[in-house]
């Protein structure tokens, strides 16, 4: 059983309950003070409190997402790192390459807010790992691909990209269950709100259970370099996806909304548009970022710090929303931010930044999913129509 699978609660719960009835049903019976009563109650009380711990911790880690596998929790830092080539347009990813199948993620136990249908029909969601090779990261990540992608019709056509991020520490699986991203764009695309696109769904979390803030650490994990260079190289080798910067973006929430304005605003060479859910605009100091995530070195603080950039370097490139709602703690910085961009905007049309504002709404997922049809929306718009096309076979 997957470590996320509700199944591993439910019989965790079971033996949790199995073992009290037996405890209050022997207990008086090893009430005795000889050795092997005494050591009957001892090995019942461990294993009740063991079996509930384990409940409670297994429930905690799927709420906040720590670990996303059986591998993650017992083999930090992901599986060995391998060199692969290029891949056919159109099938699956195989062995041996940058992007490989895998059961991690939990897929298997959401199956109830998935879209319903055949490939050819709603779309289909790939559970995949990603090698880097210029990071030295390796992680899982789900990939949702449009039903436009299984029609022979667009057997040479290439697909715009949007790479979604989960918050901090939550797992990619939460972007499928909590934020139900592949059902909502299965929807919009349904319903011609939305050009048919690959959705990666990918965690921050790359290094658990170090939060990085998707920055390079001086010292530490590549995180940026992961999600800048190492896996659009990794998608473009195994899917039909764009090569151009204009047909990707990225969004997120809380931590991932973050994310994708930073790497927006840094790597405009990449990822082209950038929608921030309920973003916080600078990296935090505090015990889940080690406290000082760069070690002391100002210069890559300021680099990181999406106000700073906005006032002290030149305009980058790219079409930014910013999502949030107006009770969130959040707001005030949001609304300092979008300022100081519409100021910088005016003066360097390159730079787009729009807004999205609900009258009310948490840091929840109840909230992000009543802002992500509009997000996404927004997004389609502003990603180019990919310019290339796959070769004739």
């Amino acid at each position: 059983m997957e470590l996320t699978s509700r199944t591993l609660v439910y019989v965790l719960s079971s033996v949790a309950a199995a073992a009290l009835l037996a405890t209050l049903w022997l207990w008086p019976r090893l009430s005795r003070q000889r050795l092997l009563p005494v050591l009957g109650r001892l090995g019942l009380l461990t294993v009740t409190q063991a079996s509930v711990l384990a409940v409670l911790l297994l429930s905690v880690n799927n709420a906040y997402g720590f670990y996303s596998s059986w591998n993650d929790l017992l083999r930090p830092g992901g599986a060995p790192l391998a060199l692969v080539a290029a891949k056919a347009p159109g099938a699956a990813p195989e062995a041996g390459r940058l992007v490989v199948p895998t059961d991690e993620g939990g897929l298997g136990t959401v199956g109830d807010v998935l879209p319903e249908g055949t490939p050819e029909e709603v779309g289909r969601v790939d559970s995949v790992r990603i090698t880097g090779t210029a990071s030295g990261l390796s992680d899982q990540v789900f990939v949702y691909l449009p039903p436009e992608y299984f029609n022979p019709r667009y057997v040479r056509e290439r697909f715009p990209v949007l790479l979604a991020l989960a918050g901090y520490p939550g797992p990619s699986l939460h972007l499928v269950e909590g934020l139900r991203l592949p059902r909502t764009a299965a929807e919009l695309q349904r319903d011609g709100r939305m050009a048919p696109t690959v959705i990666v769904m990918a965690r921050p979390t790359v290094a658990p259970p170090r939060n990085t803030e998707c920055v390079d650490v001086p010292g530490g994990p590549r995180a940026e370099t992961w999600f800048a260079e190492d896996v659009p190289a990794a998608l473009r080798s195994a899917y039909r996806v764009s090569r151009s910067a204009g047909s990707w973006g990225v969004f997120g929430y809380s931590t991932g909304g973050s994310c994708a304005l930073r790497l927006a605003m840094r790597h405009p060479g990449t990822y082209r548009n950038a929608a921030g859910m309920h973003a916080d605009y600078t990296v935090p100091n505090d015990r889940w970022t080690d406290g000082d995530l760069f070690r002391g070195d100002k210069e890559a603080a300021q680099q990181s710090d999406l106000e700073w950039r906005l006032k002290n370097l030149p305009a980058p490139r790219a079409d930014l929303l910013l999502v949030s709602t107006r009770a969130e703690d959040d707001f005030p910085a949001t609304q300092r931010f979008l300022a100081d961009a519409q100021q910088v905007s005016a003066a360097h049309p390159e730079l787009v930044v729009d807004s999205l504002f609900l009258p009310d709404g948490g840091h929840s997922f109840e909230t992000w999913r009543r802002e992500l049809p509009a997000t996404l929306e927004w997004l389609s718009d502003h990603l180019d129509p990919p310019p290339d096309r796959e070769p004739r076979s």
